[in-house]
């Protein structure tokens, strides 16, 4: 039996990446996107494994209780969730001109969605039985001490903008720091039931999100925006993802991994 893994958005941009390197990894993949079923797509993704996909939103409640029903339905068993759907302002708009209907729909998208989400899919793996351990997850224990094994692991996908102000998009900034701040209580209150939480948080990546500001990050990589002067790609998130999912930090839980070229790093 494959390892199962939800991929909210794993359709496209960042998250079909992260849907691609989980499929190599041997993992079975739920998706959960708004689009109809890109029925060309889940084929050629299911020739590199297991897939499913359920059209609906994480902003939907009763949308999550579909999603999470049919992958056990399926499979028995979730052994990783990545929080990964998100939108931006469909108007990027000053915070003095901002309307309350925008900042209602990226919160209930990117941050409400995404929290309940994880209540639900916690729940889910505290009740499974936990895998094995083996000997590598004793490695570095006193003798007839090895380290619990990890009933499961959970990933959202921030971005750099969860501490880099936009004015333009108050409400997006607003919803990544939010998940950055979900990611810590739910780290906090899951590491005792064997359940691990990271957040990663994406620099600028080359995905449809970002093509439309294409010459804006073109200009600032070469004005010196980040130590690593290039666009990041899906495929970088999905590596960080993969890691983490691995389960080889057990004693590690709440940790930021930056997938932005060093961006974050404050320089003079």
């Amino acid at each position: 039996m494959p390892k199962v893994a939800l991929v909210t958005g794993g359709n496209r941009g960042i998250g079909l990446g992260i849907t691609q390197a989980l499929l190599a990894e041997g993992y079975a993949v739920a998706i959960l996107a708004t689009r109809p079923e890109p029925t060309e797509l889940i084929t050629e993704l299911s020739r590199s494994g297991e897939v499913s996909y359920v059209q609906g939103s994480v902003a939907e409640l009763d949308d999550h209780a579909r999603y999470v029903d049919a992958a056990l339905e399926r499979w028995g068993r979730i052994d990783l969730l990545v929080n990964n759907a998100g939108v931006a302002p469909s108007v990027r708009a000053d915070i003095l001109e901002a309307e309350p209907e925008s900042f209602d729909r990226v919160l209930g998208i990117n941050l409400r969605g995404p929290y309940f989400l994880t209540q639900r899919v916690a729940k889910v793996m505290i009740d499974q039985q936990r895998p094995e351990a083996t000997a590598a997850d004793g490695a570095g224990h006193a003798a007839g001490q090895a380290a619990p094994s990890v009933r499961g692991t959970i990933v959202n996908v921030s971005s750099t903008s969860a501490v880099t102000v936009s004015t333009n998009r108050g409400e997006y900034c607003i919803s990544k720091a939010g998940v950055g701040m979900a990611t810590q209580l739910w780290a906090a209150r899951l590491a005792p039931e064997g359940v691990l939480v990271y957040e990663v948080r994406p620099g600028v990546i080359a995905t449809d999100m970002t093509a439309g500001v294409k010459d804006k990050y073109d200009e600032q990589f070469a004005g010196g925006l980040a130590p690593m002067p290039r666009w990041g790609t899906p495929a970088d998130v999905a590596g960080a993802v993969v890691q983490l999912a691995a389960g080889r930090m057990p004693y590690s839980t709440g940790e930021i991994i930056n997938v932005d070229g060093g961006m974050h790093i404050p320089r003079l």
